[in-house]
């Protein structure tokens, strides 16, 4: 097992986290999944992940709560001690909840537990890993679509993710001296439970997402899942500090 690539992953347990999650087993890399409160949901990622045959565990990480991240750090340790190697190779900073309100009712409330997951939580989790993080690594971060295009009711998400664009760029550029590729993942409108659902289960939304893509739908969550291996492979390693958009063309 010490020779098998191992990936972090965020937010694993639901959504594009686990699609992420179940395409690196696929293609043959270990994964330390995250999950806040919904354990049987990652035990049984556990199980689907271990089936491919490459190490496989679950911790529980609330990404909104800075002050766990050592201890986090520490208990990521002692997997990869379980896994027989002293490090990782792909940190993917995934973890994040949406919130749709106008910008004139949005609250300061509303507004920090945006940033302190979307913003925060890959700033100083990076920070916390980054002993672990094997030198020639990679770190992909999450964005959103909405730091390009704008739909009212996303000000404050969509502030955060563009932030996460903008802290990409300077992580590549401070990292490159321990040959770190720092990249930001993009997705488009994808039908998950992500912000109640809405992109999923709401009809009249899922058609004027898909009006707005040349290819005539929404995103599914294998469209963003099925690409990270690729984005994280040895191939993709001249990339660094690059915003890598999937949205199937997405308001062009």
């Amino acid at each position: 097992m010490s020779n098998t690539r191992i990936a972090l992953v965020t937010g694993a347990s639901r959504g594009l986290g686990r699609s992420m999650a179940s395409h690196l087993a696929r293609a043959g890399v270990g994964v330390i999944g995250t999950y806040n409160q919904n354990r049987a949901e990652a035990d049984a990622l556990v199980a689907q992940v271990g089936g491919h045959g490459v190490p496989a565990a679950a911790l529980q990480l609330d990404v909104s709560d800075s002050g766990s991240f050592p201890q986090f750090a520490s208990d990521v340790r002692s997997v990869l001690d379980g896994f027989g190697t002293d490090h990782f190779d792909y940190l993917v900073n995934n973890a994040g909840f949406g919130l749709h309100a106008p910008f004139t009712a949005t609250t300061p409330e509303q507004f920090d537990g945006l940033f302190d997951v979307h913003v925060k939580a890959p700033f100083f989790l990076t920070q916390a890993l980054l002993p672990l993080l094997a030198d020639g690594g990679r770190i992909l971060n999450v964005s959103s679509g909405l730091a390009r295009f704008t739909y009212p009711g996303n000000a404050a998400y969509a502030a955060a993710k563009g932030a996460v664009e903008v802290l990409t760029r300077y992580q590549a550029a401070e990292l490159g001296d321990r040959r770190i590729r720092v990249n930001v993942l993009v997705p488009g409108a994808i039908a998950t439970d992500f912000g109640g659902g809405l992109v999923r289960d709401n009809k009249q939304v899922n058609e004027a997402v898909a009006g707005a893509i040349p290819l005539g739908r929404a995103g599914e969550p294998d469209d963003i899942g099925a690409a990270v291996p690729l984005i994280l492979a040895d191939g993709f390693a001249w990339a660094n500090g690059t915003r890598i958009e999937l949205s199937g063309g997405q308001n062009l």
